[in-house]
């Protein structure tokens, strides 16, 4: 039985809304020819497909599960699968400087059938064009589109709060793509005064063995946050100390710290601008010489320089023992 695709697209439409861009059909099978169809909005294949070639076996052809092994075309010479509907497009997007596709995550389209359809075409399209990698970004808003991308071979690469990156690698061989983000990147405040005395806080959230600590401000650096700005920023809001940067003074890094990353930690040599110390209490515990009342914290004087390493050493001593 031939297939019609009058059933699909009617002619005077066709005629009507479309232009003809395809001009180069190889056929493969016996053929019947229909009315030319035309590019659609968005990236179009540069092929020509004058006819439809009915799969060997088939009795009909249902519009609804028409798929890619059920009609094929020739692209620059290369046989890809494609379907003769409505989704017959190419996902809009933009090539890398590397050879690969960025997906548009702004112009992808709602319903899940019709971006499965186009999602599938699409990658056929891109491996005929010998492309590499494909960035496809779904927004928490199409997060439906996730499993449906999952499902034709995409790998989840990062996600942030309001997206999942995912990913396709087409040549042979393993992907050649950029992994996600290894390390994570901590700071701490040194904060030392004209007396000698250091800026130290007790956590109020810690580790069993790190209860009664005194330690230095720390914490993480923010999203394009330079070191030294994050070691000032950290001691702001802990303390309510403002400083200035003067040096870095050691860093350590080890592996397998928070969901198996890398972390990388500095410490800021800082020089204390106010003396006032400000508790932040969704944060620390106490300050060093702060006293916690019904009414909340007083705060009072620093620690000793040399108080601050005994009582850092003993805690050492403690922990190896």
């Amino acid at each position: 039985m031939e297939c019609s695709c009058s059933s699909l697209l009617s002619s005077n439409s066709m005629e009507t809304i479309y232009s003809t861009q395809f001009s180069s059909f190889k056929p493969l099978f016996d053929l019947k020819s229909i009315p030319k169809l035309t590019s659609f909005k968005g990236i179009s294949a540069k092929a020509s497909y004058d006819t439809c070639v009915r799969k060997k076996g088939l009795s009909s052809i249902d519009e609804q599960k028409l798929g890619a092994a059920d009609l094929v075309y020739h692209v620059n010479g290369k046989i890809n699968p494609s379907y003769l509907t409505r989704d017959l497009r190419i996902l809009d997007g933009f090539d890398d400087e590397y050879g690969g596709v960025i997906v548009d995550s702004e112009r992808l389209p709602a319903n899940p059938n019709v971006f499965a359809s186009m999602l599938r075409f699409s990658v056929s399209h891109w491996k005929a064009k010998e492309k590499k990698g494909i960035w496809l970004k779904l927004p928490v808003e199409k997060s439906d589109l996730v499993p449906v991308a999952v499902k034709q071979g995409f790998e989840y690469h990062h996600a942030e709060k309001g997206y999942v990156m995912l990913t396709y690698w087409l040549p042979e061989g393993p992907s050649m793509l950029p992994a996600n983000a290894s390390h994570q990147v901590g700071v701490g405040g040194f904060v030392v005064n004209d007396k000698n005395e250091v800026l130290v806080v007790q956590e109020k959230h810690c580790a069993p063995s790190f209860v009664g600590l005194w330690k230095i401000p720390t914490g993480f650096i923010d999203e394009s946050e330079e070191i030294y700005a994050g070691a000032v920023r950290e001691v702001k809001e802990e303390t309510g100390i403002d400083t200035e940067f003067l040096e870095v003074v050691a860093f350590r890094h080890v592996h397998n710290v928070a969901f198996e990353k890398s972390d990388l930690f500095f410490i800021c040599m800082l020089k204390p601008l106010s003396t006032r110390i400000i508790v932040d209490v969704h944060e620390i515990q106490a300050a060093k010489g702060c006293v916690i009342t019904n009414l909340g914290y007083q705060c009072m004087q620093w620690m000793p320089l040399i108080e601050f390493v005994e009582n850092l050493s003993n805690k050492i001593l403690c922990l190896r023992k």
